[in-house]
């Protein structure tokens, strides 16, 4: 298994809570250290950096007001303002979640968590993590280097055509409260563009809250985004605040909206129109006030002739439409991401400084990276641990000796993997990168095709 979630800290006074957590987490992540005792935090902390640390609330002398919970965080933050600090407590109450958040908390999870949500919280904190360090670093970098080579929202990495349009849009839309629809492919950004937006906007200063309408079933769909009372169901023990609440007077991103069925996005409206909510198991609305952004990979204007969106939902979303241009719309840009990442892998792992040849840096311009940005890191990032050599060639990337433009199949190898393996390399570049598209064709599912990608390194 790919253990992507780094180093992680569990610090509770339940033993139980300890022992669960590290056994859910060690099959995710590199290393995980538990600690029941939280006045051992600045020793942990001088001994061990850790990617995300997960802190309780309440400890036994206090058990409800979470107050050493504050107190914790505020230590950890002294220490490290860039530190990625999720939440754990059994109460809900939505002003101590908010207050975490307001207070540089990354995320909250109430106990009892469930797994696949618990490690869903945990990858997030750390790619907010990650897209907060480059943009300092990026920051950094400009001074020494060129201000035009790069822009100066969070981490955002260009100079071609496209990419300058893009910044000039967001500089005129981020000020206002508007609401925006971010469409592009997979691997564009588009979550690192919302995240832009809000800090160029006067809610800066207030919380950014996202939520995967892709991860979020349709029964948990109204508790995740409007909360729930103490009772409402089965297990809700506490009162909790959904994610509109926790964004109040901040920013909400709902991530993959084209994945909401008909009725979550007959809900969805009538809580924009309205703008409040109302938690499940209460008639009381309350008030929100959100600046939202949503996004998707999805053609949402075929959808709406389909029947399969609601026009009145799209046109409450998108004020402001932003489109991202794919890798290969942008590959001037290309050398200077490449260069980035490299610089950022080599420092994660302690390795010598490398480069990239020449010849290496045309042909990643002329690939056609149906996985975008994010494909484009992954194979940096590869390239970084194989290589032996101080300098990256095309032989470091395997998928640049293929032959991508031919039209037809060319099987020289009869072996079923490699097979495979080619013919979804075909089917995303037929459909230039978009996986609802190529998985149709592939006879599969979209979650489905995702498995494929991961299990052949694409």
């Amino acid at each position: 298994m790919n253990k992507e979630l780094g180093k992680i800290l569990v610090i509770d006074d339940n033993e139980d809570i300890l022992l669960a957590a590290k056994l859910l987490l060690k099959k995710h992540a590199h290393f995980v250290q538990t600690e029941f005792n939280p006045q051992k935090i600045p020793f942990l902390l001088n001994q061990e950096k850790y990617d995300v640390i997960l802190l309780d609330m309440n400890f036994t002398k206090d058990t409800a007001t979470g107050k050493e919970g504050f107190h914790w965080l505020e230590q950890i933050l002294e220490r490290d303002p860039s530190a990625a600090v999720i939440m754990i407590t059994a109460y809900g109450d939505v002003e101590m979640a908010v207050r975490a958040l307001k207070e540089g908390a990354t995320d909250f999870v109430l106990k009892p968590w469930q797994n696949e949500k618990l490690v869903a919280t945990i990858e997030n904190a750390i790619q907010s993590k990650k897209a907060v360090k480059a943009g300092n670093l990026i920051a950094k970098e400009s001074k020494k280097e060129s201000k035009n080579a790069y822009n100066p929202f969070l981490g955002i990495i260009g100079t071609s055509e496209p990419m300058q349009n893009l910044f000039t849009i967001i500089s005129k839309v981020a000020l206002t409260d508007a609401n925006i629809l971010v469409l592009g492919e997979n691997g564009t950004g588009k979550e690192l563009i919302a995240r832009a937006i809000h800090q160029a906007s006067l809610r800066k200063d207030r919380i950014f809250v996202s939520a995967d309408m892709g991860a979020i079933t349709e029964t948990l769909f109204e508790s995740e985004l409007f909360g729930h009372k103490k009772g409402a169901f089965t297990d809700a023990k506490e009162d909790r605040a959904g994610r509109f609440e926790a964004a109040n007077e901040g920013t909400l991103f709902l991530d993959e909206i084209g994945n909401l069925s008909m009725s979550l996005q007959s809900k969805l409206l009538t809580t924009l129109q309205r703008r409040e909510v109302i938690r499940v198991g209460s008639n009381q609305p309350l008030s929100v006030d959100i600046r939202l952004i949503c996004a998707t990979n999805m053609p949402l204007y075929d959808m709406v002739e389909d029947g399969g969106f609601r026009q009145d939902l799209l046109y409450r979303i998108n004020t402001v439409e932003l489109r991202l241009p794919s890798l290969r719309e942008r590959e001037e840009d290309i050398p200077m991401l490449a260069n980035y990442y490299v610089k950022i892998y080599c420092e994660k792992y302690k390795m010598s400084m490398k480069d990239i040849a020449a010849s290496t840096l045309k042909k990643l311009q002329k690939y056609h990276w149906p996985g975008n940005i994010r494909e484009l890191q992954h194979a940096i990032e590869r390239a970084v641990i194989m290589s032996d050599d101080i300098t990256l060639q095309p032989g470091d990337f395997l998928f640049l000796l293929q032959k991508d433009e031919s039209s037809e199949m060319d099987i020289q190898d009869f072996n079923l993997e490699n097979v495979e393996k080619l013919v979804i390399q075909k089917a995303i570049s037929k459909h230039g990168g978009n996986i609802s598209k190529a998985a149709k064709e592939l006879g599969l599912t979209r979650a489905s095709l995702y498995r494929r990608l991961e299990k052949h390194s694409l």
